[in-house]
């Protein structure tokens, strides 16, 4: 017994070409995309996926992935500014749910409540808002470790007493033990100008073969409708 299988698709050139371009269009967009936040804090490059048969399936063939290698680090003079320089998220309760974000420009409200600067709370590592139970005069009354702890300066004995520690996670949500937090540092992205121009120039390239091939196409088409039109 013999079984033979395969994918057989019968399209004409003209809807090839457009898939094509519809696919280079898709990836030029997410370079664009990674461009643009060259100098966003937090933010992490996407990568695009191609899949089998896109050639069929078109832009649905296109997807991406996030990049998580550590970007930028850059000093402030911010005690509340915290970077990893390890793989990670700090972990912020917005209205629509948690969210994990590598943006780490953190401030304290009057109310001691630890928020990020879009006003949502900190969680630490037990899924509880941080909150200062003592509440800072400054800033600098403030220290980070490497691990996440935060402590803050007790006016009375003038030492550091523990507040919580960051809830720091991994992309699949799991606790990391170390995640080497820098205390007073900004973490820019992980996009590298030059790469990511250097991966457009092959995508022009191929958009703009399909395109001179759509235009044939479509030239040539357009002269059998005229000579038939004619031909009557």
């Amino acid at each position: 017994m013999q079984i033979n299988g395969g994918v057989q698709v019968n399209e004409n050139g003209l809807k090839t070409a457009i898939k094509a371009m519809q696919v280079q269009t898709a990836l030029m967009s997410n370079i664009s995309d990674n461009v643009n936040g060259f100098d966003k804090v937090g933010f992490q490059r996407r990568d695009s996926v191609v899949s089998s048969f896109t050639e069929f399936l078109g832009v649905d063939g296109v997807s991406t992935v996030v990049d998580d290698t550590v970007g930028r680090l850059a000093a402030t003079d911010n005690p509340l500014d915290l970077a990893m320089a390890s793989k990670g998220y700090f972990q912020i309760q917005t209205p629509t749910g948690v969210k994990m974000t590598r943006d780490g420009r953190f401030k304290i409200d009057v109310d001691g409540n630890f928020l990020d600067l879009e006003g949502n709370k900190v969680l630490s590592n037990t899924g509880i808002p941080i909150k200062f139970s003592q509440i800072p005069q400054g800033a600098k009354e403030v220290m980070v470790n490497t691990r996440g702890l935060i402590s803050v300066l007790d006016k009375k004995s003038k030492k550091f007493k523990p507040v919580a520690t960051l809830g720091i996670v991994d992309k699949d949500g799991a606790g990391i033990v170390n995640p080497q937090v820098q205390q007073g540092y900004c973490e820019y992205s992980n996009v590298g100008i030059q790469n990511e121009f250097m991966a457009l120039m092959p995508i022009r390239r191929n958009f703009e073969a399909n395109r001179q091939m759509f235009l044939i196409e479509n030239s040539t088409l357009q002269k059998a409708i005229n000579q038939l039109g004619s031909a009557n």
